[in-house]
């Protein structure tokens, strides 16, 4: 089957292509005009062009390698027969109305596999918002604007597309991308299993991000998330007293977290317990350097939101070591007694010193992660130059929790390009850390 056909496809035929706004054909084109290469628009019913490209009457008159089916439930066997006949590898099905609905959605689906087991096709969905991949500016999807989302390094395969979708949309917003996306809807024969090696060898992926509501066959999941060597995080959603929501929303079976976390924990898969957690653990693994172990230090301008960030990771299992003799003697001296000197460092507010405090602490033997966290003054800004130097020199993970107005975006953005990760809360930034933590914890 062509996976391979999702990432570089020779063609794509929009089949239910429309002319006219807010349908899911025309969304669908809308988004498709970035592709480089040849687009058919798919309608007996139609004359013309849309977008600038020809209508076609059948998928029959193409030579695509990709068909995305704007077609209703009913119809969509047929549709899939005419492409597998056509020599289409690989098609995404938007439609709902299939095994997630009732018994005769189970026979429609069950047309579906067979249909893609006939023609040796690969089928993403039924039931999918689909997916994109940002750098090869493919955005095989209906959602508006999808086609927005920038490149990142983190990809996303995510059981909803509405999580897959929303997810990459916080990314965008808070200037980071995608390196690929993938909603899986039904899961017809395009699963986990088959999408995490092709990611897993894609060199713009340097994390993977997974949303599991449960998966037929398990055992095929696991053993890709063992052989993977891209670092892998999971969200499982979905408990056993919502089993017949989560049933209606994509068929998934009935699985609970412990039945994952037990399994692939120890194989060095990330656990978390939201979808922000998901996103910030996702990228600053992809970020960062390994870390040689647990301990951390914290260093904040603001004792507050320090004491949050050192109560959710002592509650995680992180260790705060004391500092050595010389970091410790070299922030008593910059901060000359007047907050507490031990780690965690409070300097009482970002004074001029405060890149000064971050880089003894980070240099220290006994620190393995650095965070971070600073509330933006304009007459200060950010320690960028001395983060830049310690991205440089200081081989271990260093991130920055912000807060502040507009105007700090532009050095947040720099720090962000150093490889040092920013988050824009207390907790999500001692998450993250945690995440950091628990990926090397089977190795410590």
């Amino acid at each position: 089957m062509g996976v391979t056909d999702f990432f570089d496809p020779d063609g794509i035929a929009v089949i239910g292509a429309s002319k006219t706004p807010g349908k899911l054909g025309n969304d669908a084109m809308t988004n498709i005009r970035s592709y480089d290469g040849d687009v058919y628009p798919v309608n007996p019913s139609s004359s013309g062009s849309v977008y600038g490209y020809e209508f076609v009457e059948s998928v029959a008159d193409t030579d695509a390698d990709l068909a995305l089916c704007c077609v209703p439930s009913p119809v969509v066997p047929d549709v899939l027969e005419e492409c597998g006949e056509a020599g289409v590898g690989a098609a995404v099905i938007f439609a709902g109305g299939f095994a997630e609905v009732d018994e005769d959605g189970q026979e429609l689906e069950a047309d579906v596999v067979r249909i893609g087991e006939e023609y040796d096709m690969t089928v993403l969905g039924p039931n999918t918002a689909g997916y994109c991949i940002p750098h090869l500016d493919l955005y095989g999807s209906f959602v508006p604007q999808i086609r927005e989302v920038e490149t990142g390094n983190v990809a996303l395969v995510a059981q909803s597309g509405g999580v897959g979708i929303t997810s990459s949309f916080q990314f965008d917003r808070e200037e980071y991308g995608v390196s690929a996306m993938f909603g899986l809807g039904n899961r017809a024969n395009t699963g986990f299993a088959e999408l995490i090696p092709v990611l897993d060898d894609d060199p713009q992926t340097d994390a993977i991000a997974l949303h599991i509501e449960g998966t037929e066959d398990i055992d095929a999941f696991f053993e890709v998330c063992r052989n993977a060597e891209t670092p892998i995080v999971a969200y499982k959603a979905g408990s056993e007293d919502l089993s017949e929501f989560v049933q209606s929303h994509t068929g998934a079976p009935i699985q609970d977290r412990a039945t994952y976390e037990e399994t692939l924990a120890g194989e060095g898969v990330v656990f978390v317990d939201s979808v922000t957690e998901l996103l910030d653990a996702s990228r600053a693994i992809a970020d960062t350097p390994t870390p040689a172990g647990e301990h951390v230090g914290v260093v904040t301008a603001q004792a507050g939101p320090g004491i949050i960030i050192a109560d959710e990771l002592n509650e995680r299992g992180a260790v705060f070591p004391d500092l050595d003799d010389d970091t410790q003697a070299r922030v008593d001296d910059l901060l000359q007694g007047i907050t507490y000197t031990e780690n965690p460092v409070d300097t009482g507010r970002p004074l001029p010193e405060f890149g000064q405090v971050i880089d003894a602490v980070a240099r220290d033997d006994n620190v393995d992660i650095v965070i971070v966290y600073e509330i933006y003054e304009d007459s200060l800004g950010y320690p960028v130059e001395e983060l830049e130097t310690l991205s440089e020199e200081v081989d271990k993970p260093i991130l920055f929790t912000v807060a502040g107005p507009d105007s700090f975006e532009e050095e947040r953005l720099e720090m962000e390009a150093f490889g040092i990760p920013t988050f824009q809360a207390p907790e999500r930034g001692a998450h993250a850390v945690a995440a950091l933590i628990d990926s090397i914890s089977d190795d410590a």
